[in-house]
């Protein structure tokens, strides 16, 4: 299931309004990405290819959730860029980076309740 960054964009647009029907979607798509009628058709006939959307009687629904194709983008970016390290990902993310105690808090929390036991 692959998705390119125009079809997040617009999947970001049915997530926060769906069900939307198709009218609706052109008008959002029009307002927020500055897209052209025909360029939501297209977008939304290849993200009902891929099986990501469904459009029934000109209503958008999608069939895969936001968080589903984050995960997987996420982990594809990590297996291809970064020979699948995690460490190596974090490293290279937060080099210039500097986190709040809080985020630093809730990265060890979420170590520790996905850590493998060994």
């Amino acid at each position: 299931m692959k998705i390119n960054n125009s079809e997040l964009k617009f999947m970001e647009i049915i997530w926060e309004n769906e069900p939307v029907s198709s009218g609706d979607a052109v008008k959002l798509s029009s307002e927020i990405l500055g897209w052209k009628k025909s360029t939501v058709y297209t977008v939304i006939k290849k993200l009902c290819e891929k099986n990501i959307l469904e459009s029934e009687n000109a209503i958008l629904v999608s069939k895969v959730s936001k968080e589903t194709i984050l995960e997987k983008e996420s982990k594809e970016i990590v297996n291809e860029k970064f020979s699948a390290s995690l460490p190596m990902f974090l490293a290279s993310f937060m080099k210039n980076e500097k986190i709040s105690p809080e985020e630093a808090e809730e990265l060890k929390e979420l170590i520790d309740r996905y850590t493998r036991e060994g």
